[in-house]
């Protein structure tokens, strides 16, 4: 088993190093608000509806999906579902949190609204829970502020210029979700090789329903992609493990 944070012996980081890493992710990422500000009004929704999403629903790739499925003229309950299948990874973060974190339950209810993939990140790199508690306090606190704070700025900003279509600010918000994707796609060992596997097919899985399906209805088709490719990864597995057995049992190897 792989050793947590907590029970390492490693020493812990000093308060300073896990700030300065806390606040350079929670500021740097904290800017893309602006852009989903000015993706959301350009969706058609109001200043005060962009500004509702960020403080309640705080995740990213949920709020893009949502704002960019109702955009395009997707039903609402189609949106909502894409922009929830995509939230819920931060339930599996939760429960890893939960441990690693050794939260009061008083305080958890409120720390589960920072459960996103930034605050994750940083806590699991800590080696022991106290820069955990702080990496993930500050992260989550500084990007909060940002996000919403940088929501309102390009919401604001999105009205003052009209037309975000005209500006090319339009395709803000799709860039943006691309270049926080990227660095999680890296083919190496087996499991990284499954990544790009998937994003490939629910790319393709995607663009085939656009044509038949609703909008916002061809995102829940490309969830598909991840169970796909772990079932015929397993598949192959059981397959050529199969294979060595017979070869090993008629002693050729």
């Amino acid at each position: 088993m792989i050793p947590t944070p907590v029970e390492t012996d490693h020493p812990a980081r000093p308060r300073g190093a896990v700030i300065r890493d806390a606040l350079g992710v929670g500021v740097t990422v904290g800017l893309s608000g602006f852009a989903f500000g000015v993706t959301s009004t350009g969706s058609g929704m109001t200043i005060a509806q962009t500004c509702a999403l960020s403080l309640l629903v705080f995740t990213g790739a949920s709020q893009f999906a949502l704002v960019g499925a109702l955009g395009a003229g997707g039903a609402p309950l189609a949106a909502a579902a894409g922009a929830l299948l995509l939230g819920v990874r931060n339930t599996f973060y939760g429960l890893r949190l939960s441990q690693l974190l050794g939260l009061p339950g008083a305080a958890r209810p409120f720390a589960a609204h920072w459960v996103i993939d930034e605050t994750s990140a940083v806590a699991l790199a800590q080696p022991d829970r106290r820069s955990a508690r702080l990496g993930f306090t500050v992260t989550g606190a500084s990007l909060y502020a940002g996000w919403n704070l940088t929501t309102l700025l390009g919401a604001l900003g999105a009205s003052a210029l009209g037309d975000p279509a005209a500006w090319g600010l339009d395709a803000a918000g799709p860039a943006v979700f691309l270049a926080l994707l990227a660095p999680m796609i890296r083919p190496g060992d087996v499991r990284r090789r499954q990544e790009p596997a998937v994003a490939a097919l629910a790319v393709l899985a995607a663009l085939a329903c656009v044509p038949f399906l609703p909008q916002g209805v061809p995102v829940l088709v490309a969830v598909l992609a991840a169970p796909a490719v772990l079932a015929l990864s397993r598949l192959r597995h059981l397959t050529t493990g199969g294979r060595a057995a017979r070869r090993r049992d008629e002693g050729e190897i």
